[in-house]
């Protein structure tokens, strides 16, 4: 959905917000490159899963622990906290129903780190503005009809979404479209104007997960997910 310069700038962030020697799983690892990145860097215990089935066995074929899956149904097979971090890198607005995702990786993992472009980027606004069409920019190169995101969004968005979801902000930082890093501010006024990328931190502040069995519910802070 971006560039491979991106991508790998993308990464690099990811990586300094990882502690060392973590469990971690990457949702649509694609054929593992960040995840064999972060075993040598960060000496990291990585797992991956990739809806792709050639993407998938590329990544198993370089013995990473690799599996076919699809992201919005088949995270159910993991347990509370099963990972250190879960990362979700410039996938979220391609997903279907966003939002349970959200809640899913932050039910599996202890904290988790989402990445995406940011629809709210001063360019998509004034090319909207002035030609009346669906913006394309050199991050998001897709006309409207065969574009994988689904979902626009901006900053300010998720940072909305995270606050009705009682989702704790650890550390937010932004790219802009030439690449400088910047950390982004809470009251978001020119940060969601020059931010093309953005990466999140996550976390619940008391992750207390409760079962009722009864229901088979799951609460995850004040929000419910259905098991």
């Amino acid at each position: 959905m971006i560039n491979k310069f991106s991508i790998r700038k993308d990464w690099r962030l990811i990586e300094s917000l990882i502690v060392e020697n973590s469990r971690i799983l990457d949702i649509g690892c694609g054929e593992g490159g960040l995840i064999s990145q972060l075993e040598k860097n960060i000496n990291a215990k990585t797992y991956g899963i990739e809806v792709n089935s050639e993407l998938a066995r590329k990544a198993i074929a370089e013995g990473l622990n690799v599996i076919e899956g699809n992201a919005e149904k088949d995270l159910d097979q993991y347990s509370n906290n099963s990972f250190d971090y879960v990362i979700l890198s410039q996938t979220l607005q391609a997903m279907l129903k966003p939002k349970d995702v959200l809640l899913e990786l932050l039910r599996i993992g202890s904290k988790a780190i989402v990445s995406f472009p940011n629809f709210g980027h001063w360019r998509i606004r004034l090319q909207l503005l002035f030609t009346g069409k669906m913006p394309m920019t050199k991050g998001l190169p897709y006309h409207w009809y065969e574009t994988p995101n689904i979902h626009f969004f901006t900053i300010k968005d998720f940072e909305n979404l995270c606050k009705e979801l009682n989702i704790v902000i650890e550390k937010s930082i932004g790219l802009t479209s030439s690449g400088k890093q910047f950390s982004i501010s809470k009251k978001l006024s020119n940060e969601n104007l020059f931010t093309s990328e953005a990466i999140f931190l996550l976390s619940y502040k008391n992750f207390e997960p409760i079962k009722l069995k009864s229901k088979q519910k799951t609460f995850v802070g004040n929000s419910i997910i259905a098991r």
